[in-house]
């Protein structure tokens, strides 16, 4: 292979993997952060499952109906907080259909700007797709069960790295990149609206199974 050559690929490569290239979208930040069940407060819900990093490893959390079962069936599942959809698919296996938003938000202590993924597993419905954005509150899917895998329940993540999206083994179980989600969401409850939109990285993730994240 000639130096020129070489070169040249060297240079594609630096391109495509640097993180300066993830591209941005302009989004409102989060006014603040709500359960993505029984909104805002989780109403008629409970946890069923929470987040465990140490084996057995569980990543997020599972929210149930009280009514047990499938009782929750086909209930409605909402944005924790304003976002861009960057991943929303029909996956299967022991996924089914996901959904993954992006927010950014700007911390109270530090006055920073930070960014968080929440992710929603096993639903029965989507009704958003990747690239929108959408608000607090705003109906996104509906609760499934995974064509029967499981009783219906809300698998539901929130993480500080971005580059994780489908891959979960990608990185180190810690909380650095992942959140508790019901501390998370207690902590950011409410937070301060502004109108200015902030520029938000996408694309910092890998495809999965041929399924791209925005």
């Amino acid at each position: 292979m000639n130096h020129l050559l070489y070169s040249l690929i060297t240079a594609i490569t630096l391109l495509t993997t640097h993180p300066s290239c993830a591209q941005q979208v302009r989004v409102l930040l989060a006014d603040g952060f709500d359960f993505p069940v029984g909104k805002p407060n989780a109403k008629k819900y409970y946890k069923a499952r929470g987040i465990r990093l140490k084996k057995p490893v569980h990543f997020g959390e599972d929210w149930n109906g009280t009514g047990g079962g499938n009782t929750d069936l086909h209930d409605p599942i909402y944005a924790c907080a304003n976002g861009i959809v960057t991943f929303a698919h029909d996956v299967k296996g022991g996924w089914g259909r996901v959904i993954i938003i992006r927010h950014a938000y700007r911390d109270p202590k530090s006055g920073k700007i930070k960014y968080a993924d929440s992710l929603y597993g096993h639903n029965r419905k989507m009704l958003v797709k990747k690239g929108d954005l959408v608000t607090r509150g705003q109906k996104i899917a509906t609760m499934g069960n995974n064509r029967g895998m499981y009783p219906a329940h809300l698998h539901f993540e929130i993480r500080h790295n971005l580059s994780i999206g489908m891959h979960r083994n990608s990185v180190r179980k810690s909380y650095s990149n992942w959140a508790n989600p019901t501390l998370f969401i207690k902590k950011y409850r409410k937070l301060r609206k502004e109108w200015r939109k902030q520029a938000v990285p996408t694309k910092t993730y890998k495809v999965y199974k041929g399924y791209s994240g925005l």
